[in-house]
């Protein structure tokens, strides 16, 4: 073999191995990239079925349900527009509370219900991620535009 064909062989196993490991990392990250929705979207099933995915939102006032195991608790997460009810068995953050922000992990099974698997709570006041913020906004003006057209007064 030629200096000129050695060298070609190892350029191109070279770039067969890089390939190769590139093609392993994003395999393995396809099954573990969990995607953001808002109640909204979940709402309109637009979320991958039967998989995990994470859903935000806030958590709606006086829905906290605390089962009698004393680990099972049951609210409802809220983007102002739409409501998911959720389950968790767990110890929840310290900072988990009706009316602040929450992140919860999970899946909604067929009964509507999302099953967390792990739940997390917002921990400043003043952050919001752009998308929790851009859909609160948008359940805002949609929720400001079905009271104003349920207000409008009927013509005779």
């Amino acid at each position: 073999m030629k200096p000129r064909q050695k060298r070609f062989a190892f350029i191109a196993v070279g770039v067969a191995g890089v390939s190769l490991a590139v093609g392993l990392v994003l395999y393995s990250l396809r099954g573990n990239v969990n995607l953001y929705f808002t109640p909204t979207q979940v709402f309109n099933n637009e979320v991958p079925q039967g998989r995990s995915f994470r859903i935000g939102g806030l958590v709606e006032e006086g829905s906290i349900k605390r089962d009698k195991d004393g680990l099972t608790t049951n609210f409802v997460i809220t983007d102002t527009h739409k409501k998911i009810p959720v389950t968790y068995k767990g110890i929840l953050p310290d900072l988990f509370k009706e009316g602040k922000g929450v992140v919860a992990q999970g899946k909604v099974e067929a009964d509507g219900v999302m099953h967390a698997e792990e739940v997390l709570a917002k921990h400043d006041e003043n952050y919001m991620p752009p998308e929790a913020a851009d859909a609160l906004k948008k359940a805002d003006a949609a929720n400001a535009a079905s009271n104003a057209a349920a207000s409008a007064p009927v013509a005779k």
